[in-house]
């Protein structure tokens, strides 16, 4: 996994397993890494992965089961495509009005009415 800044790196770890669920490769209720076996796959420190899995546990989109793993919550798949709305909201899409802005593009030719 390459990593870009400024996102944070826990950050860009969670859009990833977002769009392992959108993409429909991990299904909801699914079994997923262990925060040592997602470290060691794309070569994070652990805490960065845990750090990770609290975001995503607070959004509704990940729950623990105490000495078997990380699960998929019911709904991951919703919970998932709303949170990653919402930081696309919050972060992409002010970026994009200031680069239109400042490139004065004409929106018009790229929407289609």
């Amino acid at each position: 996994m390459e990593f870009r800044k400024p996102k944070p790196i826990y950050k860009q770890i969670a859009t990833y397993i977002i769009y392992q669920i959108l993409e429909n490769n991990w299904a909801d209720g699914q079994r997923i890494p262990s925060v040592r076996e997602l470290a060691s796959d794309i070569e994070v420190n652990p805490n960065t992965v845990a750090r990770t899995y609290n975001l995503l546990s607070d959004e509704g989109i990940i729950h623990t089961k105490r000495g078997v793993g990380y699960f998929l919550e019911e709904d991951a798949y919703n919970n998932a495509k709303s949170y990653l709305k919402s930081e696309f909201e919050k972060e992409e899409i002010p970026y994009l009005r200031k680069i239109i802005d400042i490139l004065q593009i004409d929106l018009s030719k790229y929407i289609s009415k």
